[in-house]
C-alpha cells in the first residue's frame, strides 16, 4: 500500500524552477531513497511532503492526508530530520527528547530511545559535546518520538567520518525493521545502494528514472570493464581476438595487462572467446557497475558537476 502519493509536483522560485511536473510513491515498509546532487529539488521535493513548504501545483497525500489542510493531524504521524538540524549546545540530551516528546499527544517513552539508539550512558551529556556519530543517534530518536508510521531522514550522514557513516547505515534499516517506512534525501551513491528498497533519481529539477537501485543500474546502456592478465611469455593478440565481439568497444594492452571495454553482456563473449582460443589468463575481474555509471548514463553528467 503506497503511504506517499505525490503526482505533478511543481515549485517556482522567481525565475528558478525547483521542481518542474514531479510525481512518485512510496510504499509502506521500504527504505525510498531520493537520489541527486544537491540543488536537483530532492529537499524541496521532501520539504513539501512534510508541508514544510506549499508547491505552486500538484497533489500529495501522505498516509491519505494533505500535508497543507491536514498539516496538524500529519504531524502527529511522520518523523522529520531536516538537513541542517541543529540544537542548542548546551542542552542535555535527555532535556532534548523530553521537549520533542511534548510537541505530540501520544509521544513514546523517551527513556526507551535513549536505551534502544545507545544513547543511556549519554543521558546527561550536552549536545555540544556529542561526536558526529552520537549526534546522529540522537536526530534519529528525535524523528521517532512522536511514534511516527513515516520517518524522513535528510543528508543524515553528511560530515560523518566512514565508520560512523557505515554505524548510522545500520540504524536507518533499524528505523524500518521497526515498522516505520523510511523516505531518505541523499547524494551518497553508496548509500543509497546499501540501503534503498527503490530510488527515485532527481536531476534539475526532475525525476530522470525510478526503481529499485539494481534495475536502475542493469536498465541502462553504461559502458563498463573487464580486466585480465596474459601469462608470461603468451604471444597472442587480444586485441585483434576480442575486437568486434558483440558489446566489446574496445581493447588496450599494457605489458601483460589487458583492459576490455563493452556495453551489456560483453564480458561472457570475451570469457567465451578466450576459453575457445585456449587463451590463459589470470586475475580476471570485471569492474562492477555501479549507481554512479547508472545516474551519468541518465543525465550525461557526473553527480559531482
Amino acid at each position: 500500500m503506497a503511504v506517499i502519493d505525490v503526482t505533478d509536483l511543481t515549485k517556482r522560485y522567481a525565475d528558478h524552477t525547483a521542481l518542474d511536473g514531479v510525481s512518485f510513491s512510496v510504499e509502506e515498509g521500504e527504505i525510498f531513497g531520493l537520489l541527486g546532487p544537491n540543488g536537483a529539488g530532492k529537499t524541496t521535493a521532501v520539504e513539501c511532503v512534510e508541508g514544510l513548504r506549499r508547491a505552486d501545483s500538484g497533489s500529495i497525500r501522505v498516509l491519505g492526508l494533505d500535508p497543507v489542510k491536514d498539516g496538524r493531524a500529519l504531524r502527529e504521524r511522520v518523523g522529520v530530520q531536516l538537513q541542517d538540524t541543529q540544537l542548542p549546545e548546551n542542552i542535555k540530551v535527555w532535556e532534548a527528547l523530553d521537549l520533542y516528546a511534548s510537541f505530540y499527544a501520544q509521544p513514546r517513552d523517551w527513556r526507551e530511545l535513549l536505551t534502544q539508539w545507545g544513547l543511556a550512558d549519554k543521558r546527561n551529556a550536552r549536545f555540544g559535546k556529542l561526536s558526529g556519530g552520537q549526534k546522529q543517534r540522537l536526530f534519529i530518536a528525535l524523528a521517532l518520538v512522536g511514534g511516527p508510521r513515516v520517518a524522513f531522514l535528510d543528508e543524515l550522514t553528511t560530515g560523518l567520518d566512514p565508520q560512523a557513516r557505515r554505524a548510522t547505515w545500520e540504524l536507518i534499516k533499524q528505523v524500518r525493521a521497526s515498522g516505520v517506512t523510511v523516505v531518505l534525501v541523499s547524494h551518497f551513491m553508496d548509500e543509497v545502494e546499501e540501503l534503498c528498497d527503490r530510488v527515485a533519481v532527481f536531476d534539475r529539477g526532475g525525476i530522470v528514472a525510478t526503481g529499485s537501485p539494481a534495475e536502475l543500474i542493469d536498465g541502462v546502456d553504461a559502458e563498463h570493464q573487464l580486466r585480465f592478465t596474459l601469462m608470461a611469455g603468451d604471444t597472442s593478440d587480444p586485441a585483434a581476438l576480442l575486437r568486434g565481439l558483440p558489446g566489446v568497444s574496445g581493447v588496450t594492452r599494457s605489458g601483460n595487462q589487458v583492459t576490455v571495454t563493452g556495453r551489456g553482456d560483453f564480458a561472457t563473449a570475451v570469457t567465451s572467446a578466450l576459453a575457445r582460443n585456449l587463451v590463459p589468463v589470470a586475475d580476471l575481474r570485471i569492474d562492477k557497475r555501479t549507481l554512479e555509471d547508472a545516474f551519468v548514463a541518465l543525465t550525461g553528467r557526473s553527480m559531482h558537476l
